[in-house]
C-alpha cells in the first residue's frame, strides 16, 4: 500500500476544502484502517508491505493504525512525483506477484483485492479502473515493471488509459480489474458510506455529515 499519513490539515485536502481541514483527517484515518483490515484479510500480515507519505505517529488515529499494522512491512517512501513514489515502492516490497493499493477505496473488500491477484493467473498486470478515470489498484507479477509508472502522469483523467499504454509498451500483457470510485469529494464520500456502511469510514462519514449540518 502506498498512502498518505492522515495528519490533521494534510489528510483528504479535497474533502477537506469543503467541510474542513480538520474534519477530514477522521474519515481519512478510518479509511485507511479499513484499506488495512481488508489487506490482512486478503493475504495476511506478513504479506503486505506500506509506504506512507508522512509519520503515522502523528496522524489522527496513530495509536490504531500503528497497531492495525503490526506485522507489516512499513518502508520508507522515496522519489519525487507520485509515478516515482509508486515505482520505488514496488522495488523496495518482495518481488512477489502483488496487488499496489492506496487509501481512496475503504469499500474494498478483501474477495475485490484476490479478484485483482487473480488476474495475474493469466496476464502481467492488472489495473484495476477508478471512476474518475485513473486506477485504485494496481497488481504486477513483477515488482520491476512499476518502472513504467515513471512516465505516466498521476491524478489525471486519464491516468488509467495511460497506465495501461505505457504497461502494454512494456511488452506486458494487461488485464483490467473491478471498478471502484475513490473518496475524493464529499460526493463521493457519502455514496461510497451509502454504499459499504458496515466501514469504519462510513461510521467515521455520517459523524462528520451530522456536524457539518
Amino acid at each position: 500500500m502506498v498512502a498518505k499519513a492522515p495528519i490533521l490539515g494534510r489528510a483528504k485536502t479535497g474533502l477537506g476544502r469543503d467541510i474542513g481541514m480538520a474534519r477530514a483527517a477522521d474519515p481519512a484515518a478510518a479509511a485507511l484502517l479499513d484499506t488495512i483490515d481488508a489487506c490482512v484479510e486478503a493475504v495476511g500480515a506478513d504479506h503486505c508491505s506500506l509506504a506512507p507519505e508522512g509519520a503515522l505517529a502523528s496522524s489522527a488515529r496513530g495509536d490504531e493504525i500503528t497497531e492495525a499494522l503490526r506485522g507489516w512491512h512499513v518502508l520508507g517512501q522515496r522519489g519525487g512525483e507520485l509515478g516515482e513514489r509508486l515505482a520505488f515502492a514496488h522495488a523496495d516490497a518482495p518481488d512477489l506477484p502483488r496487488v499496489q493499493i492506496g487509501m481512496d477505496t475503504p469499500q474494498v473488500t478483501p474477495a475485490l483485492l484476490q479478484a485483482v491477484l487473480a488476474g495475474l493467473g493469466t496476464h502481467d498486470a492488472v489495473p484495476a479502473p477508478a471512476t474518475d478515470g485513473g486506477w485504485w489498484a494496481l497488481a504486477l507479477t513483477r515488482g520491476a515493471d512499476a518502472g513504467r509508472l515513471v512516465a505516466v502522469p498521476m491524478s489525471t483523467a486519464t491516468t488509467g488509459d495511460d497506465t495501461v499504454e505505457a504497461l502494454r509498451a512494456g511488452g506486458l500483457s494487461v488485464a483490467t480489474g473491478p471498478v471502484l470510485r475513490d473518496v475524493d469529494t464529499v460526493e463521493d464520500a457519502a455514496l461510497v458510506a451509502e454504499q459499504a456502511p458496515w466501514t469504519g469510514f462510513a461510521t467515521a462519514w455520517r459523524t462528520v455529515a451530522q456536524r457539518s449540518a
